[in-house]
């Protein structure tokens, strides 16, 4: 098996050099495919040093578009048979791809989604509100999708190349979580959900999501859920 590690950055300068080493440093025979949504902070100018480095795939956007359009990009160039999802900003740790894994090597599953609120991992306490908008937001999308998941938010989410082969994306930004939710859910696809760490950041530290893409998140559960 080849795993596809789909890196969406923006302005992630500080961590950009550690997530790629751990990534790096999983066992597996992978390749490590980073696409700059068009970063301000140096990301970019840094990334130039990784466009000779085996097994590693840099692409650039020319303006930012959000981060469902960094996803689709490295999805357009993966050659892997199974991608995961991995954010740059360390909040996710890469160590845990074995239990992300687990349920489709055993070939249980087609697609596993991480969850932040199931098990015992430990996560950072944070966003009393942030948990709320979460609990409602997956609440939400559940009731169109008729799965029960925990966590629709997280960024951990592998899938079968056959998978993403089989649906079209179409958001830019942080709408892509509920849109690649109701897509898989109607397609007669084997979905696990495992408990994952999660080392939260601040505002300050550079976390990005807002209350803005807590609307569109929802306007996107009914988009995909009613309209298509």
């Amino acid at each position: 098996m080849k795993l596809s590690v789909l890196i969406p950055a923006y302005n992630e300068n500080d961590t950009l050099d550690e997530i790629i080493q751990r990534v790096q440093n999983v066992p597996y025979h992978k390749e490590i495919i980073i696409v700059d949504d068009f970063s301000t902070d140096g990301t970019r100018e840094k990334l130039k040093n990784y466009e000779s480095v085996d097994d590693i795939h840099v692409f650039y956007h020319d303006r930012n578009r959000g981060k469902g359009a960094a996803v689709r990009s490295a999805i357009e160039k993966m050659s892997g048979d199974v991608a995961v999802i991995q954010d740059a900003d360390l909040e996710y740790d890469p160590q845990e791809y074995d239990v992300l894994l687990e349920p489709i090597l055993k070939k249980q599953a087609d697609v596993v989604f991480g969850t932040r609120f199931m098990g015992g991992q430990p996560h950072r306490v944070l966003f009393f509100w942030h948990y709320v908008a979460n609990k409602v937001i997956t609440l939400l999308s559940n009731t169109f999708t008729n799965l029960n998941l925990t966590d629709i938010e997280c960024c951990y989410k592998v899938f079968r190349k056959e998978v993403l082969d089989s649906i079209e994306l179409e958001e830019d930004r942080f709408g892509i979580e509920p849109e690649i939710t109701a897509k898989v859910a109607r397609g007669d696809w084997r979905i696990y959900e495992v408990a994952v760490s999660y080392f939260g950041r601040t505002y300050a530290e550079g976390k990005k999501i807002g209350w803005k893409d807590g609307v569109k998140a929802i306007w996107c559960i009914f988009k995909y859920g009613i309209f298509k």
